[in-house]
């Protein structure tokens, strides 16, 4: 089995790689104990070999992989390409390109959302791949010819899946569609860490500006924590207790203490002062500068109109084979239900041609919904009067 573990032997099979027009790629990393993920294997694949790279091995210089994944003559195909991506982009500062994701393809053919690499292997390869080594430590060396074996597959397989969903993109004629989301992976936006914007992820959190301010003072410091001693945010603080801290808004140590979650004893550390400061300065701020509070779009019946939203996308994504959520989110369906001109991407490109427009004429009463032989169908309203 082939084991990279040097800077020539690396640089080599790069420039082999690099004569083909496209290149398989994974990575086996860790990332339990860390905030940044650590690389601990990359698989490369061409049609004519397979090679592991151990890029723990001493001395080992990662720069012809990264002039590989930026050579713009060969395409580089990841399943589920976000986290190798992070991993590439945090190491170099760059993305790599072009780029093709199979598990974004697969969507797109419909084979149902986010559907996992051994589930293409199997329907597309008929092979079913051994998960043996999935879980182990990809950190201790020296690796097992198991565990070499494992990663391989990864990149071996999806060669073929590759090939499989390009020649059936191109007989659908929709290749095209997978460009918005390329242009999301491809974004350096998608990986970089900003501390202020940390508190989105908890943004239906907050009750009322107070909360909100808190909560993103509060939220930047434990990612500018998280991200200096690298370690998972958890191990700075908690989700819940951040929410906690948000609503209450301790003002002493005392009080930041004698909240239910907090930290036995933190709130006399440096790191309990510079929660306090953070809250201080969440205070000081004009509740003008802050974003608004999100407000739940379902109000006036907007909650049954949801609903027939998503009955109406389910049948479009069975009819045409694209995986539902490759055509609208919840979020954009509730947008959609409050909004005929809301700026959400199902009602722009091809999802309005697939999607958008049906919802609109369902909202305006031109489209209904009937069921025959136990399966939903539309039927358009041809002497529905004009607005």
């Amino acid at each position: 089995m082939s084991l990279i573990t040097t800077t020539e032997s690396l640089a080599e099979i790069c420039q082999r790689l690099a004569q083909h027009p496209f290149v398989t790629v994974d990575t086996e990393f860790l990332r339990e104990t860390t905030f940044w993920p650590k690389v601990c294997v990359i698989q490369l694949a061409s049609d004519d070999e397979a090679v592991a790279v151990d890029t723990l091995a001493e001395g080992l210089d990662l720069t012809p992989f990264f002039d590989l994944m930026a050579n713009p003559n060969v395409v580089k195909v990841f399943h589920a390409a976000r986290q190798d991506l992070e991993i590439v982009w945090h190491l170099a500062k760059m993305i790599p390109a072009p780029l093709f994701d199979t598990q974004v393809a697969a969507m797109v053919c419909g084979f149902g959302d986010q559907v996992a690499y051994g589930e293409l292997a199997q329907s597309i390869c008929k092979v079913t791949l051994d998960k043996s080594s999935r879980f182990t430590d990809w950190s201790r060396r020296p690796l097992s010819d198991a565990q070499i074996e494992y990663a391989l597959a990864d990149v071996t397989h999806l060669r073929d899946i590759y090939r499989a969903l390009v020649a059936k993109l191109q007989k659908t004629d929709r290749m095209s569609w997978l460009a918005g989301e390329m242009g999301t992976l491809c974004s350096p936006a998608t990986y970089e860490q900003h501390p202020d914007r940390a508190w989105e992820r908890f943004r239906n959190r907050a009750r009322k500006p107070r909360d909100l301010a808190v909560l993103m003072e509060v939220a930047a410091w434990r990612e500018r924590e998280a991200q200096t001693k690298d370690v998972p945010r958890s191990r700075v603080l908690k989700d819940d207790i951040l929410i906690e801290i948000a609503l209450a808004a301790p003002r002493t140590a005392e009080a930041l203490g004698n909240l239910r979650a907090f930290p036995r004893g933190m709130e006399r550390s440096r790191a309990g002062a510079e929660i306090i400061v953070a809250i201080e300065r969440a205070l000081e701020r004009d509740p003008k500068t802050l974003p608004k509070i999100d407000r739940e779009r379902r109000t006036n019946g907007g909650g049954a109109t949801v609903e027939l939203l998503k009955v109406l996308l389910r049948q479009v994504a069975e009819r045409h084979g694209v995986a539902a959520k490759m055509i609208a989110t919840v979020d954009d369906l509730e947008a959609i239900a409050a909004d005929d001109k809301a700026d959400v991407p199902a009602l722009s490109g091809w999802r309005f041609e697939l999607f958008g427009a049906k919802a609109i004429e369902l909202k305006r009463g031109r489209l209904a919904l009937t069921v025959e032989n136990n399966k939903v169908v539309t039927l358009e309203w041809q002497d529905a009067p004009a607005e």
